[in-house]
């Protein structure tokens, strides 16, 4: 018995140290394990998380068509867009009205435009033949008598250039059927001859022969020889016409 208690007093703190450390390792199993079936439970929630995400982007697979059906359908769906677009753009010139009065007032106006020109085209102009006219002359007058100012009844004949007189002034004025007011830029040289004539635009004549008379008037105009005058002076000639 002693020796009992003798191998015990020995061993006491050996047994003791080998129970503690086997309470300590079955202890770290335990926590361990507790552990490892937490973290199981963590990731297979993960899991089911991520699984559950593709059911939802699945589709559904639609049976395939035949030939036949697939470009009916195709066909159907071009002429669904098609009418779709002229019917936008149907309705959207409904709705513009203030467009649409501006449109058909221009054609209006356009319409009114050729109308007026095809009028004045189909009149009929006589040829630019030379119509005889009287003349003016002023030969053996006192060149500071001469006026630039010449009267042939309610009508007369008005003209410009600077430092020059008229010898010879063809009368047009009794030509016209219709009045009207036609002035005509003349090129004059030294000598006193009208080298070049062309009559301005003229408004509202009711005779078109007025521009015609007044130029071939001007083309017969003659002026005094200046040799101090430039080579080519210019002026005008303004012509008033009465109707006869």
């Amino acid at each position: 018995m002693s020796s009992i208690k003798e191998l015990y007093r020995r061993n006491v703190y050996g047994v003791m140290g080998t129970l503690i450390f086997h309470i300590l390792l079955v202890a770290g199993f335990l926590v361990a394990e507790l552990n490892l079936n937490v973290k199981i439970e963590k990731e297979e929630a993960i899991l089911l998380d991520f699984t559950a995400a593709p059911e939802k982007e699945e589709k559904i697979q639609e049976p395939e068509k035949s030939p036949e059906k697939r470009e009916a359908s195709e066909n159907s769906t071009s002429n669904d867009r098609s009418s779709g677009s002229n019917r936008a753009v149907n309705e959207a010139s409904k709705k513009d009205k203030f467009f649409d009065a501006n449109y058909n007032r221009d054609v209006e106006e356009a319409k009114k435009l050729v109308a007026d020109v095809n009028k004045q085209l189909s009149k009929k102009v006589a040829p630019a033949k030379k119509f005889e006219m009287p003349e003016e002359t002023t030969e053996g007058q006192d060149p500071d008598s001469i006026k630039n100012v010449v009267y042939s009844g309610k009508s007369n004949i008005h003209y410009f250039l600077e430092n020059r007189y008229h010898t010879r002034l063809p009368i047009p004025v009794y030509l016209a059927r219709g009045g009207g007011t036609i002035t005509v830029d003349i090129q004059v040289d030294r000598s006193g001859r009208v080298i070049k004539a062309e009559a301005r635009a003229a408004k509202n004549l009711n005779d078109p022969m007025l521009p015609v008379y007044a130029v071939q008037a001007a083309e017969r105009t003659v002026f005094n020889s200046e040799s101090k005058a430039p080579a080519v002076q210019r002026g005008t000639i303004t012509y008033q016409f009465v109707a006869q």
